[in-house]
């Protein structure tokens, strides 16, 4: 499989400017939309089923999980954490678009492993401001999915909860394991 982090240009070494790749992104948008067809579809997904994951780029969850276009929601953030702005989403997806399912996907190597909240204090000293946000790292992966599926699964504002399941999707093999709540 080809990736754009695998193509070749000649120019390993050089990093692109921000406003090349934007303009690299606008340019496949506009390829993409000569082709487009309105499908016709609303916002509620088919499957009824909201996906929460991380957002690491080696992660492409609709090939991951057999979905299709409209199948699902798709809330994604570092490490897959569900946090407050998870919950807001989760609760417009069911309580506006009809969602029942939530199946939550952390992975193997994540980056929210390597940092601390440290990085707060950090991000306080070069900027002058303390993050009013947690970065939410973690040291046990099965235990983080196991704090999101209760987060989930306490919230008040979620309709719900009897199908919330949490997986590790391991980057090297493609597969998912499925973490036991207890």
């Amino acid at each position: 499989m080809t990736t754009s982090a695998s193509a070749t240009t000649g120019h390993e070494d050089a990093i692109p400017g921000a406003d090349a790749v934007i303009d690299r992104l606008v340019e496949a948008n506009e390829e993409y939309a000569s082709a487009f067809t309105d499908p016709g579809m609303d916002a509620r997904p088919v499957l009824h089923v909201a996906v929460v994951s991380c957002m690491d780029a080696r992660i492409d969850l609709h090939a991951a999980l057999g979905l299709e276009l409209g199948d699902c929601h798709t809330i994604r953030n570092a490490g897959g954490v569900v946090t407050d702005d998870v919950i807001r989403s989760l609760t417009i997806s069911q309580r506006k678009l009809g969602t029942h399912s939530v199946i939550l996907i952390h992975h193997t190597g994540c980056g929210l492993e390597a940092i601390t909240e440290e990085f707060r204090t950090e991000l306080e000293m070069e900027v002058g401001q303390r993050p009013a946000w947690a970065v939410e790292s973690f040291r046990d992966v099965d235990q983080d999915v196991r704090q999101s599926m209760q987060r989930v699964r306490t919230s008040p504002f979620l309709l719900h909860k009897d199908d919330v399941r949490g997986f590790v999707f391991d980057v090297k093999t493609g597969l998912l394991r499925e973490i036991d709540p207890a």
